[in-house]
């Protein structure tokens, strides 16, 4: 590790949280629908979309309607894109002539895009036409993303008011998130994107000739605006297979830094909107230092250890002195690759730079466990704050239980049924992660698709199910994926850990809502101080991670050993 290196990982971590305040302010606005600087142009369209569609943007609705609400129209977006995939090679914009899209893998694909997983089974530049990548996974990319958020702006107004019945609009929400913060910064992004390098086109391919003279085919397409959502949405997915590795998605170490800095963006600024709109910044900053705490501590883990290089290649003769660079690229070095792996793990996004199936056994057990931890270092866009939620209310129960007194959450007392559907959702993770794992693992239909034995092809099959069921993305890419086990068990996996996580959780915010709130007391525990912070940490750390020790000590540390000793498998 280099002074350097940390100075890089600094300036993200600092770009961040200058921005963190002012997008966060801003977005409280919007759903709070006070007027912001894009109102007079948006406005208009945004009153129109309401009239086209019927909705009455002043009649909101419950709890059970809001999630009802979600679940139709994600069953509707399930549909539809399943139809495109299907159907592609009979719809435009297929200029590489390519086939329909296989049953299980379409089946995967559209759960995969509409969990905001992005999952790919498959290699964009080979297997998805031009129409299928933007009218069918870019608009996914959107509409998976704002649906997160407009899930965690309901759950912050449980917080927010007090002997209330209803949480918002789901509709309203929905098109405030899209028109007024996904696609502005996504135009922006977008054009960094082209001036760095990125291509935007509708070409298929162009031909290039190599340096001894031989003819290359080099894949294009739009790949600009795909990027931007991909990062800023954090779905993951990218226009190829290499991911953010490849040099047309990310060029060079500026793009590298506005990737990175893109998938931290809105998840880091929701936590200020909350804080603003429960009258609370302080306790959004509390949560912001609470998450940040854990991530950097996992930046620094992967970056030390791949730093450290690998015995087993050194003793190949391979020089020591850069580390690891298996499966990195040179044009972003360690200290960057290794805030990727862990930033994109520490979010649900899933994008990567650098191929995860390559690092170190502890450089990959950290990625690994930042999934299995409910992705809320700050996790990804809305998912991440109201997951973050469920273990705030589970810290200040376990507090209230240290003092004898009943646990409160921004003066909201937290009681059994809350407490009961705060552990349903988080043991749905467990359930499905280690469920599927433990079948896959002794399952020889499901073992032909691993490139390894031993504890590293263990790793393979818990990293697939984690990053599936966190709705992730990103794989240990030793994993063959595209086969009817894989692409039908883990578009289940991805269901469960959706759906089955945010159903519970909404149905504690309409619980809370319906609360008075109580006045702070001499015997109130403050949630916006450094010993909630503290203790939040411990409850994620604990309660989050503890859970799948057993797992990880027969995968990843079982093979850090193994290279110690300088074998493999």
């Amino acid at each position: 590790m280099t002074f350097n290196g940390w100075l890089q990982i600094g300036l993200v971590v600092g770009l961040v949280l200058i921005t963190a305040r002012p997008l966060g302010l801003y977005m409280a606005a919007v759903f709070e629908g006070r007027r912001t600087l894009l109102t007079p142009v948006l406005g208009p369209v945004e009153h129109g979309f309401y009239w086209l569609s019927g909705v009455k943007p002043d009649k909101e609705q419950g709890w059970l309607g809001y999630t009802l609400a979600m679940l139709v129209f994600s069953a509707l977006g399930f549909v539809s894109l399943y139809a495109i995939l299907r159907t592609q090679a009979y719809l435009p914009l297929n200029p590489q002539g390519f086939d329909n899209v296989p049953p299980d893998l379409a089946f995967n694909t559209a759960i995969s895009f509409l969990t905001n997983t992005n999952w790919q089974a498959y290699s964009g530049e080979t297997t998805m036409s031009h129409f299928t990548q933007m009218a069918g996974l870019a608009v996914h990319n959107f509409l998976s993303a704002a649906t997160g958020i407009a899930l965690a702006i309901a759950v912050t107004r449980a917080f927010a008011r007090a002997s209330a019945s209803t949480l918002g609009n789901f509709w309203v929400d929905l098109t405030r998130t899209t028109l007024y913060v996904l696609i502005p910064l996504s135009i922006v992004v977008a054009i960094l994107l082209i001036v760095s390098g990125v291509p935007q086109t509708l070409l298929a391919s162009v031909d290039a000739t190599t340096l001894d003279g031989a003819k290359q085919t080099i894949a294009l397409g739009p790949m600009a605006g795909q990027e931007a959502i991909k990062q800023l949405g954090t779905n993951g997915g990218g226009f190829f297979n290499a991911n953010s590795a490849h040099p047309f998605e990310n060029p060079n170490a500026l793009s590298n830094v506005l990737q990175i800095w893109s998938m931290l963006a809105i998840s880091a600024a929701l936590l200020v909107t909350f804080g603003k709109m429960v009258g609370s910044v302080r306790q959004g900053w509390a949560l912001l230092a609470s998450v940040g705490v854990i991530l950097i501590a996992g930046i620094a883990v992967v970056y030390w250890q791949e730093s450290a290089g690998n015995p087993i290649l050194t003793s190949l003769g391979v020089d020591p002195s850069v580390g690891n660079m298996e499966g990195k690229e040179i044009r972003f070095g360690q200290a960057l690759s290794a805030m990727f792996a862990a930033v994109t793990t520490g979010l649900s996004c899933g994008a990567v730079n650098t191929m995860h199936d390559s690092l170190t056994p502890l450089g990959g057990l950290v990625p690994l466990f930042l999934i299995q931890l409910g992705e809320v270092l700050p996790g990804g866009v809305g998912s991440g704050l109201y997951g973050l939620i469920v273990f705030a209310i589970l810290a200040v129960f376990i507090a209230g239980l240290m003092v004898g007194r009943t646990p409160e959450f921004l003066g909201k007392k937290i009681e059994a049924r809350e407490i009961k559907l705060a552990m349903l959702a988080v043991l749905i993770l467990p359930l499905a992660i280690l469920g599927f794992t433990s079948v896959a693992a002794v399952l020889p239909s499901a073992l032909t698709s691993l490139a390894n034995n031993g504890p590293h092809g263990l790793s393979e099959i818990l990293y697939a199910y984690s990053s599936a069921t966190g709705n992730n993305g990103s794989a240990f890419a030793g994993l063959s994926a595209n086969t009817p086990w894989w692409n039908t068990t883990l578009g289940i996996a991805m269901v469960m850990g959706r759906f089955g996580y945010v159903v519970p959780v909404m149905a504690i915010a309409g619980s809370i809502v319906t609360k008075k709130r109580a006045a702070a007391s001499a015997g109130t525990f403050p949630t916006d101080r450094a010993l909630f912070v503290g203790l939040l940490i411990g409850v994620i750390l604990i309660v989050g991670g503890l859970q799948f020790f057993p797992a990880l000590a027969l995968g990843p540390i079982v093979e850090h050993f193994l290279m110690l000793s300088a074998k493999t498998f």
